[in-house]
């Protein structure tokens, strides 16, 4: 397992990208891997998604152990199912670097959160456009990353919802009350175009997934979008 970093300077420092595999070339994921490692990705997104909680089905917990024994990059585990529970050990066991769970799903969500924490590693809350950001307050002071969705979460290749700085904004805003280095990162229409707008309103991670997987050239996507990206801090 590789330790998720903590932000480099707060509340709003260097942009961490976070390829999504979700748009990978499945057949030469190992591969597509590498080549966003090399390109400077400074994290990888794994979309787990059961088919309930989203109308799709992805990857399991031997796609985690498998990029944990190839990769030199953390993996931030999504769990975008509808019991988070039953997910979380054996995505710990697998060698996930952080486990972010949804606000929306169903259990205990605090102790859940507590558990992963007391397995060392760190967690994180998302949430889709339509929940309001006060429903993560009860949780500010445990996690360490807020995932701001800012599409409808279960597919990728849409596009970048305009009200999602609205609510990246508001998340900022609770991340700074908390006075503690909480990474705000946005999934959803990623690209050279759209990272600013998320930047600006208070982001400093950003999952890309077409942008930079569908691309024929990866290290020029990813480098576009940290371009794009920094020169908005």
């Amino acid at each position: 397992m590789i330790t998720l970093p903590v932000p480099a300077k707060y509340p709003a420092g260097k942009t961490a990208i976070a390829p999504s595999i979700l748009s990978a070339d499945l057949l030469n994921l190992g591969e597509k891997i590498k080549q966003a490692q090399e390109a400077g990705a400074d994290w990888l997104h794994i979309d787990i998604m059961d088919g309930l909680f989203v109308p799709n089905l992805s990857f399991g917990p031997a796609t985690v152990k498998a990029i944990d024994g190839f990769a030199g990059l953390a993996q931030d585990v999504h769990l975008m199912v509808e019991n988070p529970a039953d997910f979380i050990e054996p995505f710990i066991k697998a060698g996930a670097s952080s486990l972010t769970l949804h606000i929306e799903s169903k259990g205990d969500l605090k102790k859940l959160l507590e558990d992963v924490k007391a397995h060392g590693l760190k967690c994180g809350v998302s949430i889709k456009p339509d929940t309001p950001v006060k429903e993560l307050m009860p949780f500010a002071d445990l996690i360490d990353l807020i995932l701001v969705m800012s599409v409808y979460p279960g597919f990728g290749g849409q596009k970048f919802l305009p009200s999602s700085p609205a609510q990246i904004s508001a998340v900022r805003d609770i991340i700074t009350q908390t006075g503690r280095p909480v990474w705000l990162e946005v999934d959803g229409g990623i690209n050279a175009e759209t990272a600013s707008a998320a930047v600006k309103a208070g982001a400093d991670a950003l999952v890309a997934g077409n942008a930079v997987f569908g691309q024929s050239d990866i290290k020029k996507a990813l480098s576009d979008i940290r371009a794009a990206a920094e020169t908005s801090i």
